[in-house]
């Protein structure tokens, strides 16, 4: 049987607003299959446009050193960051923290085409739950004044990792919940170095361009900041875009 040209396969209600998964043709694309999604009325995700998200881990990961790389990814979405990482030689595990049940849901109900590839690798553990609480921050709550937690997440508050990737927020001045701010200040980022191993990386994707207040924060809990665009082709708008990915390294026998 033919499959629809247009399926909305998710919808809910979170913490963060109304969340829609949908799978759609585009005509123009020679029918391409594209999955979308969208949290509160704004499009989030595409998963024909996906370049940054997987350079994201494409040019942190190679920066640290040792063959069984231990990495925590902030953020499932439709898993094009969590797939690259696992690709990367030296990866011996990729531990993703999402905030909302749903996304983890439709990859473990198959609904979205990495699912299947992530659940099955068992080097990849998905968990529901705040990744800023884990990294030391402030929790969200929910409107009931819960906020997701398990102890996973509370398994994660003690550990340290050789890479963190971090692709939440449209950009550290745009944020999903304003209660991710003060992740962002010079007090947030010391405190998520001590969940990294001493010449490890942290990475995050950003929309727009990081301003100097971000990078000032990070070059006074790293050793190395840098910034790298990532130009590409968007068929869908039909134009030219750049994302940005911010990488910060700790010196050797930091912590």
């Amino acid at each position: 049987m033919a499959m629809a040209a247009f399926e909305e396969l998710d919808y809910g209600m979170t913490p963060l607003g109304e969340l829609i998964l949908r799978r759609r043709e585009v005509l123009s694309l020679d029918r391409a299959e594209v999955f979308e999604v969208k949290l509160a009325g704004v499009l989030l995700m595409s998963s024909i446009v996906n370049q940054a998200e997987i350079a994201l881990a494409e040019l942190a990961l190679p920066l640290v050193a040792g063959d069984a790389c231990d990495v925590l990814v902030g953020g499932l979405g439709l898993g094009y960051t969590a797939k690259a990482a696992l690709e990367v030689d030296n990866v011996a595990s990729v531990t993703v923290v999402e905030y909302l049940q749903r996304v983890i849901t439709w990859h473990r109900g198959g609904l979205v085409p990495l699912g299947p590839l992530l659940t099955q690798d068992t080097r990849c553990q998905l968990i529901h739950g705040d990744f800023f609480a884990a990294v030391g921050s402030p929790a969200r709550h929910d409107d009931d004044g819960s906020t997701p937690c398990s102890d996973a997440i509370s398994e994660i508050s003690s550990t340290r990792f050789h890479a963190i990737l971090l692709d939440i927020d449209h950009s550290p001045q745009l944020l999903l919940h304003a209660g991710h701010g003060e992740f962002y200040t010079s007090e947030g980022l010391e405190r998520l170095t001590s969940h990294i191993h001493p010449g490890g990386v942290f990475a995050l994707w950003s929309a727009d361009p990081p301003e100097e207040s971000l990078t000032d924060a990070l070059s006074g809990a790293f050793a190395n900041v840098r910034v790298r665009d990532v130009a590409f082709y968007n068929p869908l708008l039909d134009l030219q875009e750049v994302n940005y990915i911010v990488i910060a390294q700790l010196a050797p026998g930091c912590h």
